[in-house]
């Protein structure tokens, strides 16, 4: 699809224009028919409280009855949305991207929960979306505001999910990433008795969101960490629907170890990773005759896998985690998930990350534009590069995977192997070419 990625609508922030999100109503509008009730929210971007507005104005134009959340997490607007009764959830973020950068999120009613919008569903969008709007000048509207419900319904909910939890011995940092954790996570962390040393936490509309900051930069938390000799660092993505956990060293533990953590403690004997996890947790699933499904890259693709083939567990080494009977993944919920296994089990975060042994990974990124991404399944001499690497990484028993990104102009290049010199070069030695011939 043109404008629909991986996870959404993403571009810069200045290409969502009034037209192009009045568009983007209007496609919603022909695919809901009768069902036309839409609750909105987002994440802390200066563009997203724009864009918000511009949002309830379109949807007042096409018949949406619509109410707003301002700024909260992902996984508390698909909750809340489908708890309050509403039809449609519209998430303006875009995630762990910078603060130019914005995008949409669409979620419709599951049979139990919301699920992310349908294919049938973007595909009618992306047909208003490539079709002209004669439309007449938006009006203003101010949408009834449930943020103070929402985030109560959504606190409940993660408490009611955890059930019984004591966190009193446990001292925590949270990194926020100034992003839409910021408005609710201290105090749930806190209500169950932890300690917590709370940064990067401002939930005011403005350029803060991912700087250096959150799961996507490290640093600072695996600082604070170590610095305050804390039990372990919390960090979560711009909207909330991912975390990565940082140990008492400061060591990063990531999605494939989230996973296999709450896999064992759980007794779960299922489940959904993408492409490009660790060889390592492919290989313990394997050795403990667990049943695996390996999917695209996308939460939404393992979230679709876990409801077709009815697997437990799921998700992404980049920290989406998508827990036993949730449709999406959830930062929040996964991260006191991790903390309760920490308080049942009396073992560090260290001791329990060792599960596997992870092997050599290596990941670089080769900035592409659409058409240079489109070359590699068109052009022969990229077809001809990738299957020679293809058979260089067999030297190291390992494997390759490159990939155009679906939130960014960038080629995602990943080598696998069981060195990891050789690994970190080969990765290397592959962007190099396929950049000179792209």
């Amino acid at each position: 699809m043109e404008h629909f990625g991986t996870d959404g609508i993403r571009k810069k922030a200045v290409e969502f224009t009034p037209e192009f999100l009045a568009k983007i109503v209007r496609g919603l509008a022909n695919y809901a028919g009768e069902n036309k009730s839409v609750l909105i929210g987002g994440d802390t971007r200066e563009s997203t409280e724009k864009i918000l507005a511009d949002l309830a104005s379109a949807l007042s134009q096409f018949g949406f009855k619509t109410a707003s959340v301002g700024v909260l997490p992902t996984p508390a607007i698909n909750y809340c949305f489908y708890e309050m009764g509403f039809d449609f959830a519209i998430d303006v973020t875009a995630s762990h991207n910078p603060y130019i950068d914005n995008g949409i999120k669409i979620f419709e009613r599951g049979e139990n929960y919301g699920i992310k919008l349908s294919d049938s569903g973007k595909r009618t969008i992306e047909e208003s979306l490539n079709s002209t709007l004669d439309l007449a000048p938006l009006v203003p509207v101010t949408p009834e505001d449930l943020s103070e419900k929402a985030r109560s319904l959504y606190k409940e909910h993660l408490k009611s999910y955890l059930g019984p939890a004591d966190f009193s011995n446990l001292n925590l940092a949270l990194d926020c990433a100034n992003g839409a954790t910021s408005v609710i996570n201290k105090e749930i962390f806190e209500d169950l008795g932890a300690t917590v040393a709370l940064i990067n936490a401002d939930a005011n509309f403005g350029q803060k969101i991912n700087a250096d900051c959150g799961s996507t930069h490290l640093d600072s938390l695996k600082s604070t960490v170590k610095n305050n000799h804390l039990d372990l660092g919390i960090a979560f993505d711009g909207d909330g629907d991912r975390v990565l956990l940082v140990d008492e060293d400061g060591a990063e533990i990531d999605g494939d170890q989230i996973i296999a953590i709450l896999t064992d403690h759980l007794n779960l004997n299922s489940l959904a990773v993408t492409v490009m996890s660790n060889q390592g947790l492919l290989n313990w699933a394997t050795e403990k005759n667990l049943q695996l499904e390996i999917t695209d890259v996308g939460d939404s693709n393992v979230a679709s896998a876990m409801r077709e083939k009815n697997l437990e567990i799921g998700g992404e080494q980049s920290g989406h985690i998508i827990l036993p009977h949730e449709s999406t993944g959830d930062g929040m919920l996964t991260a006191l998930t991790i903390v309760k296994t920490i308080s049942e089990t009396k073992k560090s975060l260290k001791d329990l990350s060792k599960i596997f042994e992870k092997l050599p990974q290596a990941t670089v990124n080769l900035e592409a534009s659409a058409e240079q991404k489109s070359k590699l399944t068109t052009e022969n001499a990229v077809k001809d590069i990738l299957a020679h690497f293809s058979e260089k990484v067999k030297s190291i028993s390992g494997r390759l995977l490159v990939r155009p990104s679906g939130t960014e102009n960038l080629i995602r290049i990943t080598v696998w192997g069981n060195d990891e010199r050789l690994t970190a070069e080969l990765a290397k030695e592959l962007k190099t070419q396929l950049g000179e011939i792209l």
